[in-house]
C-alpha cells in the first residue's frame, strides 16, 4: 500500500491505474479510524478494483471556537487499518497540499445544508464540500463512500454531485455501533468514563424513537418529545438540535408520511455526538 502527500502523485498514480482500465474508489476520512471507517473500505475493497483513502483533518470545515486543534490524530494506526482492509492507497496531505496561501475558492450550498448541523455550524458545510470535491477531482473516483451516521452531509454531498453533474456514484453505509449500542465516532476517544456512560443516552433515544415508528406511531412531535425527555433526564446531556426532516431535502418535516431522518446532537459534557436514524 502506497502513502502519499502530494496531489500530483495521486494523480499519477491513479491515471496508471485508469490505463490498466482499473475501478477506483475512493473513502473520504478525518482520520482516527475506527470499525465505522473499516467499514466503508470494506465495501470499497468489494466493489472496485483499487481503494483510495483520504486522511485530512480539513481545517475550513471547523469553526474558530471548535476542535481542530485537538481532534485526534494517528496516522501509523491509521494506515495499518488502510492496509489490513485492501486499500490500494491513502493520501494524507498537508493543509498547505490542500490549500494555497491565497486560497479563494468555496463550493458553498443552501436549503439541504440549512438545518440541523447547518444551523448550529454554518461554515461547516461550505468546508465539508469544498474539500469533497477537491479530492473528486484529484482522485476521479468511481464511487465515493460515506457513512450514514453523517446523515446530513451523506444527503449534502448527493445533493453537490447532483446538482454539478459529476461523474461519481455515492455509495451510503450504515452506521456502526459500540456493543452497548453507541455510534462509533472519533470524537468518542474526548470522553471521560463517566461521559462514556452518559452518552448510551443517544442511541438508546435513538431506538426508541424508531421502536415507536415501526409501532405505528406517525406524529412527529410526539416521537421527538418523547426522545427529547429521555436525553434531558440525564444530567451530563445537552440537547443541540432533536429533529425530524424529508430524508431527501432536509426540510423540517412533523409526519411520517414519506422517508424521514430522524438526527439529534448532543454534547456530554464538552463533546458534541451526533446519532440519527432513517425510516424509508
Amino acid at each position: 500500500m502506497q502513502i502519499e502527500k502530494r496531489v500530483d502523485d495521486v494523480k499519477a498514480q491513479v491515471k496508471a491505474w485508469r490505463n490498466e482500465g482499473l475501478s477506483v474508489g475512493l473513502v473520504p476520512t478525518m482520520g482516527y479510524l475506527h470499525e465505522g471507517h473499516k467499514s466503508l473500505i470494506d465495501r470499497a475493497v468489494q466493489e472496485n478494483d483499487r481503494v483510495v483513502v483520504s486522511i485530512f483533518v480539513n481545517p475550513i470545515q471547523f469553526g474558530p471556537t471548535e476542535d481542530l486543534a485537538s481532534y485526534p490524530r494517528d496516522l501509523k494506526a491509521d494506515a495499518l487499518l488502510c492496509e489490513n482492509a485492501g486499500a490500494a492507497l491513502v493520501f494524507a496531505p498537508e493543509d498547505g497540499e490542500m490549500y494555497a496561501p491565497d486560497f479563494s475558492t468555496f463550493v458553498d450550498m443552501s436549503g439541504v445544508s440549512d438545518e440541523l448541523c447547518g444551523k448550529s455550524r454554518p461554515i461547516h458545510f461550505r468546508g465539508v464540500c469544498t474539500v469533497v470535491n477537491k479530492l473528486f477531482n484529484i482522485v476521479t473516483p468511481d464511487r465515493a463512500y460515506f457513512g450514514e451516521k453523517d446523515a446530513q452531509q451523506l444527503a449534502v454531498i448527493r445533493r453537490m454531485v447532483r446538482d454539478l453533474n459529476m461523474n461519481v456514484t455515492i455509495v451510503g453505509c450504515p452506521i456502526v455501533r459500540e456493543s452497548d449500542g453507541l455510534a462509533k465516532s472519533s470524537r468518542n476517544t474526548y470522553l471521560s468514563p463517566e461521559e462514556r456512560k452518559a452518552a448510551l443516552v443517544l442511541s438508546q433515544a435513538i431506538f426508541a424513537g424508531k421502536a415507536l415508528v415501526a409501532a405505528g406511531e406517525t406524529d412527529g412531535d410526539r416521537i421527538l418529545d418523547s426522545m427529547k425527555a429521555m436525553i434531558s433526564a440525564e444530567p451530563l446531556a445537552r440537547i443541540d438540535y432533536v429533529e425530524m426532516v424529508k430524508w431527501d431535502t432536509i426540510e423540517v418535516h412533523h409526519k411520517v408520511d414519506c422517508p424521514v431522518l430522524v438526527a439529534m446532537a448532543v454534547f456530554i459534557g464538552k463533546t458534541r455526538l451526533i446519532d440519527n436514524f432513517i425510516w424509508e
